[in-house]
């Protein structure tokens, strides 16, 4: 059984990258807290296309860490990645500039061209950003290093800083004066998170015997000495992953009839980890951990597929059905987004003392119980909401309902987020680690998927018939939330009774 290293305080490359990750944090959730606002106000686009296009943005950002993971594993390293990345994403923000700029004109084509082609930077260039930050935090420490945990709750806390300045100020600039100049802002964020890193990574992101880290591809960081282990995947490997992707893209794209974007992503989010899991060079020990990643995994698209309900139908229920005037001012609906970042902030410091006080004390519950509560907590959000939306007065839904909603949201972020990012990085060995890291983020990606489609069943009070699923008819607001009650509750209780399981294959990392 491996025991966990304590010590105490956190190295300086930890505060590097909170700090660049806190940048481009505010380039992606500034630009998403205008994005159904823009194309609903300015592209003049339907509710339910416009959450469509949403879903397939946001569950295609999290899709593309897989490709930006298998090449820093295998041939760029961190760095480079990271690099890249933050370059095609700035460079996508300015492109959604120029789309605003035109959005105006009677003829919207080029409007709607410049906006694909921005997003499409924007996913491309987060793929190889995403994954490689996350990793990168994870090596900063020995691998049973205890602090791990709170390492990785410190460094979300960089993200939802960064998130919760976003909306205040792209959320003002694209809803008070014009969406373009939000995306601009959005723009100059990435090109400051780039400079900070670049100037500060050489000094202070070290490994712990102070080596530079993600110079090199992550392929040799575990080799054994008889060199017989692989890194990544093979060519044969790549073929089964192509192959397995292009047969379940068309039975899901021509059998069920789900959306080209849909198809792939779900699609990927079936294939990439087991092709992962029948690599030749992994012992049983390594197998079963990776299994705990991938079962978890399931979960935790129903996490996000609720969670992410945020960009889109929440933002229509503040707009629309929330009374916002605060002392005479009414405040944009984008700004609700800043309030689970704003709880974050606050929350994220005395939730990693307290994973820091537990592993000293011996008792830290394992990821899985963790994140367990963390579905707990975000049915409860949802059953709060519901109960506000059932009966709405003239003025709108105080705003307590939200806030309320957003606070235990938070809670449930922090029980199940940090702490899958830290599983990640402490289960996974060190040649997969930033490829793993994009499967893990397949299940944020079909989740932020889902949560389009969920938001697209969005009730809609002048029409005459209304949207099923599953043969729940959604008839109004109450019963539209008490769907996500429903699926969150029960991923909860399921993922509870399987963590005792779940324990035992991770062979003694908590």
């Amino acid at each position: 059984m491996e025991q966990a290293i304590v010590q105490k305080g956190h190295p300086k490359g930890l505060y590097v990258l909170f700090v660049t990750e806190f940048w481009e944090r505010f380039s992606y959730y500034g630009m998403r807290a205008i994005f159904v606002l823009f194309m609903t106000d300015k592209l003049l686009l339907e509710k339910s296309n416009a959450s469509n296009i949403y879903g397939s943005y946001t569950g295609l950002v999290y899709l593309t860490p897989l490709i930006g993971g298998y090449v820093a594993d295998r041939y760029w390293g961190n760095r480079k990645s990271i690099f890249v990345g933050g370059s095609l994403m700035a460079l996508g923000q300015f492109l959604m500039f120029f789309s605003a700029t035109f959005a105006g004109a009677e003829d919207k084509g080029f409007a709607i061209t410049m906006m694909w082609t921005g997003l499409a930077f924007l996913i491309f260039g987060n793929g190889f950003f995403k994954p490689n930050i996350s990793t990168m935090v994870g090596q900063l420490y020995e691998t049973n290093d205890s602090r791990k945990d709170a390492a990785y709750t410190i460094f979300y806390m960089g993200i939802n800083a960064g998130a919760f300045f976003a909306p205040l100020v792209c959320g003002y600039l694209g809803e008070n004066v014009d969406f373009k100049w939000g995306f601009l802002a959005a723009g100059l964020g990435m090109i400051v998170s780039l400079v900070i890193f670049y100037l500060t990574k050489d000094k202070h992101v070290v490994a712990p015997d102070g080596t530079q880290l993600g110079v090199k591809p992550n392929k040799s960081a575990d080799i054994s000495e008889d060199g017989k282990k692989d890194a990544a995947f093979s060519p044969m490997q790549l073929g089964i992953l192509f192959g397995g992707i292009i047969s379940s893209f068309c039975l899901i794209y021509f059998v069920f009839g789900v959306d080209f974007w849909g198809s792939l992503i779900y699609g990927m989010t079936l294939v990439a980890p087991f092709v992962i899991i029948t690599d030749k060079s992994l012992s049983k020990v390594e197998k079963d951990r990776l299994w705990v990643i991938i079962l978890i995994m399931m979960f935790v698209i129903f996490f996000w597929m609720c969670f992410e309900q945020a960009g889109a139908s929440l933002t229509f229920f503040a707009k629309e059905q929330t009374n916002r005037t605060i002392f005479g001012w009414e405040m944009p609906a984008s700004y609700f987004q800043s309030f689970n970042a704003g709880f974050i902030i606050i929350l994220a410091p005395i939730l990693s003392a307290m994973w820091v006080w537990l592993a000293k004390k011996g008792i830290s519950p394992a990821a899985p119980y963790k994140q367990s509560l963390g579905l707990a907590f975000l049915a409860l959000g949802f059953l709060l909401i519901a109960f506000g939306s059932k009966t709405i007065p003239e003025a709108g839904a105080s705003i307590f309902f939200l806030t309320g909603l957003y606070f235990l949201h938070t809670i449930g972020e922090l029980f199940l987020s940090p702490i899958g990012l830290s599983m990640v990085n402490k289960l996974t060995p060190a040649r997969f680690t930033s490829l793993m890291m994009g499967v893990w983020f397949l299940a944020i990606a079909t989740g932020n998927k889902l949560a389009g489609t969920m938001s697209s069943l969005y009730p809609d009070a002048t029409a005459t018939t209304h949207p099923s699923i599953l043969g729940f008819e959604i008839n109004d607001l109450f019963s539209y939330f008490i769907l996500f009650v429903f699926f969150s509750g029960i991923a909860a209780v399921l993922l509870f009774f399987l963590c005792k399981k779940l324990e035992k294959m991770m062979h003694g990392v908590k």
